[in-house]
């Protein structure tokens, strides 16, 4: 990424660890901006994890994703795949939904997740969420949608031949770009977040959030 600056828009940089430093700044920036918007969701929510190198050492990179708008609703990272470091990532979830109750969640066969989620989301008042749990790759109740998202993870994480800790801000920049900056072909050319109703108009939407992130935290700093 350096050389391209310096190749194609001849901005020299002392040191790659400056776009590094970029990525710190914005992702809290634009992080503490994201989490006070409420996506309107559909209330199909797709979850799934899977295995990522931090440090040289395996870890597993949870996800939950809304199937209507391919909004990531929460990414986490923890050691182990037990029942509380799936109910890290439903809390985390509903917590992003703010009180929009799943009609229901699509899971892998993971024993974990059947667990956390009566732990999260199991009521005994109507209208109850429902936990759609299987193993199959074709049909109807498949978990393709978060399953490409990995991918696309994965892709990523191959290119930098892993990432060096869990406390990195290449996981949650990568989610941000995901949902605010990248055009999905699935959406017609829409942001996930542009289908859930809170997607920046501008062009450059990179900027527009910069923009609204800046405001944010000057509002903050008002009622402060």
């Amino acid at each position: 990424i350096q050389d391209h600056l310096n190749q194609i828009f001849n901005v020299q940089l002392n040191s790659h660890a400056t776009i590094l430093n970029w990525i710190k700044k914005y992702e809290g920036l634009i992080g503490e901006y994201v989490k006070t918007l409420k996506p309107q969701l559909s209330g199909e929510w797709n979850a799934d994890e899977m295995k990522v190198k931090f440090g040289g050492n395996w870890k597993w990179l949870w996800n939950v994703m809304d199937k209507d708008t391919r909004y990531l609703l929460a990414s986490n990272i923890t050691e182990k795949r037990e029942v509380e470091d799936a109910r890290q990532v439903f809390a985390l979830a509903k917590e992003v939904a703010k009180g929009q109750k799943p009609e229901s969640i699509t899971t892998d066969g993971l024993p974990a997740y059947k667990k956390a989620f009566n732990k999260e989301f199991f009521t005994l008042k109507a209208p109850r969420t429902k936990h759609i749990s299987h193993i199959r790759l074709a049909g109807d109740l498949n978990n393709n949608i978060v399953e490409r998202l990995q991918g696309t993870k994965r892709d990523r994480e191959k290119v930098m031949r892993g990432l060096k800790n869990e406390e990195t801000p290449i996981v949650p920049m990568q989610d941000i770009y995901y949902n605010h900056v990248r055009p999905h072909q699935a959406l017609e050319g829409k942001t996930p977040a542009e289908k859930a109703g809170i997607g920046v108009d501008e062009q450059n939407k990179w900027l527009g959030l910069i923009k609204r992130s800046l405001n944010n935290q000057t509002n903050l700093t008002i009622l402060k």
